[in-house]
């Protein structure tokens, strides 16, 4: 007796649009997000460049803070502060 190996699948033309939607989605999600994965490093760099920046407004400021100009030491925390902000 004779047994099919392979059973064709009939599937409406709609099911047919969804599932390539789909599988189109899967495969721009994968690239993309090995994409945004070597900017990592860039972004890293930029967070260390500011954190050095603050950090020196910060040293900056505490000594002005100490020396008792509180005018310039406010102003040189403030501007230590809106760093993060940008």
């Amino acid at each position: 007796m004779y047994q099919k190996l392979f059973i064709p699948i009939n599937l409406h033309s709609t099911e047919r649009i969804n599932m390539k939607n789909i599988f189109a989605t899967l495969i721009i999600l994968m690239f993309t997000s090995s994409a945004f994965a070597g900017s990592c490093p860039m972004i890293a760099a930029k967070i260390n460049s500011k954190i050095a920046e603050a950090q020196k407004l910060h040293d900056e400021g505490m000594e002005a803070h100490k020396s008792g100009n509180h005018t310039k030491s406010e102003e040189l925390l403030n501007k230590a502060l809106n760093l993060f902000k940008s």
